[in-house]
């Protein structure tokens, strides 16, 4: 995640911004910067925070739920990025999102968790 999170803020922010849907209230590059940002923070605390995984691993799957509508966005208003230069490449790309989101979940614990009833 760190590593995607400074490709935010450096080399793919252009691309980035052609992602960010038309109804977030704030410019695309602002909102660019923000989620490398949020991307880079979660990244370093799925390194240094080992005590608090669980927390860690909820906060990266939501995060993954937050930018959806990013992947959406650029499936519905055919924006290329990301070597996803057609209709196809843009529309499998979504299903993929699920998989980040149950990758965070199952590799922090936190699935192994909320399936025993843990809190």
């Amino acid at each position: 995640m760190t590593g995607a999170g400074i490709s935010h803020l450096t080399f793919a922010r252009e691309e980035f911004q052609a992602q960010v849907p038309q109804f977030v209230p704030l410019e695309p590059d602002t909102t660019v910067l923000l989620s490398g940002a949020a991307e880079i923070s979660l990244g370093v605390a799925l390194m240094l925070l080992k005590e608090r995984q669980v927390t860690v691993g909820w906060a990266a799957a939501a995060f993954f739920v937050v930018i959806f509508p990013g992947n959406v966005a650029q499936w519905v208003h055919e924006r290329d990025g990301f070597g996803l230069d057609s209709d196809a490449k843009r529309f499998a790309r979504l299903f993929f999102q699920p998989l980040l989101v149950a990758g965070a979940l199952w590799a922090t614990g936190a699935w192994r968790r909320l399936r025993r009833g843990d809190r």
